[in-house]
């Protein structure tokens, strides 16, 4: 197994700030932003330097997750709305976010060990997730169209009642005032 970098010994807050520095500049300015994380590693008293090179070889690899990260995003966001689900699409945003966060993870991970080679139960976990997601997703579909039937047959009663007393208002006997109720109901009278 090759050593680790020295990108990934950096203590975790200092990564952090890394990345946040590579967004703010837009993925490029390498050079200055090599010497701020070696200032802020000099500043936590740890005697290592990072190379631009490696800086930059982060850099894209971040880069690249990030964009997977927002086009994993979108594509939820867009297939909920188109579904009229926009309240769903929030929270179910938030999870394919952790899935691809977890997927780029388990892949960097499995590729820096086989040598950019991915293992296949590393892809099966991770199709198994994306399947778990959707059957969440199909889940709350049927719950939904559930309320959205029930909602219906509660105001179809509500028309009932509100013709029954109409048509009794009306003059109309109890008789016809019930067969119209079952009418609006979709039921049938006797």
């Amino acid at each position: 197994m090759p050593p680790p970098r020295k990108i990934d010994l950096i203590p975790q807050e200092i990564r952090l700030r890394l990345q946040d520095l590579l967004k703010e500049r837009g993925f490029s300015d390498y050079v200055a932003v090599t010497e701020d994380l070696n200032f802020w590693l000099e500043e936590a008293g740890l005697e290592m330097r990072v190379g631009k090179s490696a800086v930059h070889s982060f850099g894209q690899e971040y880069e690249q997750m990030a964009r997977a990260q927002e086009e994993a995003s979108a594509w939820a966001v867009s297939w909920m709305e188109g579904n009229g689900l926009e309240e769903e699409a929030k929270r179910h945003n938030v999870l394919f976010q952790m899935i691809t966060t977890l997927a780029f993870k388990v892949m960097k991970s499995a590729m820096l060990k086989e040598g950019d080679e991915i293992d296949p139960k590393e892809l099966h976990f991770l199709g198994k997730m994306l399947k778990d997601v959707m059957s969440s997703s199909g889940i709350r579909e049927k719950l939904t169209a559930d309320e959205r039937l029930r909602i219906a047959k509660e105001e179809r009663a509500n028309a009932a009642e509100t013709a029954v007393k109409a048509a009794r208002q009306a003059g109309m006997s109890s008789e016809t005032a019930e067969k119209i109720k079952a009418d609006i109901l979709g039921v049938s009278n006797g």
